[in-house]
């Protein structure tokens, strides 16, 4: 799989995946228009090109106190958000290659106000979904939010991710219609974070393509 091929399909704006698109950023945008004045911290979890966040920020009132990690394994990919968040002044992201399934890369980030999950739940197996959703209050900070997808083909996990994070003491703000099959959600932890494990991957990312073979 040619991953930065596959990101083309971003830029067919009728397409589902621009859509989904389209729908993280605007929740990433309420998210920030909610959050504290002052510095905030945002992980991104296989961040790909890194469109759902730096494509926000570029136009945002707080993008001075965003400082934010994407970590992403695919280097066509993370040359691609370098050169756009160079080319926008946006010098506090930081564009990690490397595994986003070692806990390690959020290392002096977690827990952070916002972490984006978006993309990696329908390219891992369910025992990694919930091994990474396990790890959510590690990541995430109190009155923080997590930003996730999931394709709601059968069988639809969405219910399920919902159900998980629930349990973990995350309150769910906002869920896509179940009549679109690339489901979004939108949770806020209400918990204690938990201090980071190192040393640990949460999951092997597979790709959607092997997963339904």
């Amino acid at each position: 799989m040619d991953w930065r091929v596959w990101h083309d399909k971003y830029d067919s704006p009728d397409s589902r995946m621009a859509r989904r698109l389209r729908t993280v950023q605007d929740q990433i945008r309420m998210v920030l228009d909610s959050s504290r004045s002052g510095p905030l911290r945002v992980i991104s979890l296989c961040a790909g090109q890194g469109r759902d966040l730096l494509e926000v920020l570029c136009d945002h009132p707080q993008r001075s106190d965003i400082r934010a990690r994407l970590v992403e394994l695919d280097e066509n990919n993370t040359a691609l958000a370098a050169a756009f968040a160079r080319a926008n002044q946006l010098d506090q992201i930081e564009i990690v290659t490397g595994d986003a399934a070692l806990t390690d890369q959020y290392s002096g980030m977690a827990p952070a106000d916002l972490v984006l999950i978006c993309g990696l739940f329908g390219n891992i197996a369910d025992a990694d979904i919930t091994r990474t959703i396990d790890a959510c209050p590690q990541l995430c900070a109190t009155g923080g939010h997590v930003i996730w997808t999931r394709h709601r083909r059968t069988p639809d996990r969405v219910p399920v991710i919902c159900k998980q994070l629930e349990a973990l003491g995350f309150d769910r703000r906002w869920l896509s219609g179940d009549d679109t099959e690339l489901g979004v959600g939108v949770h806020r932890f209400v918990g204690e974070p938990q201090p980071l494990e190192s040393g640990r991957s949460l999951f092997q990312f597979v790709g959607y393509d092997r997963l339904v073979g």
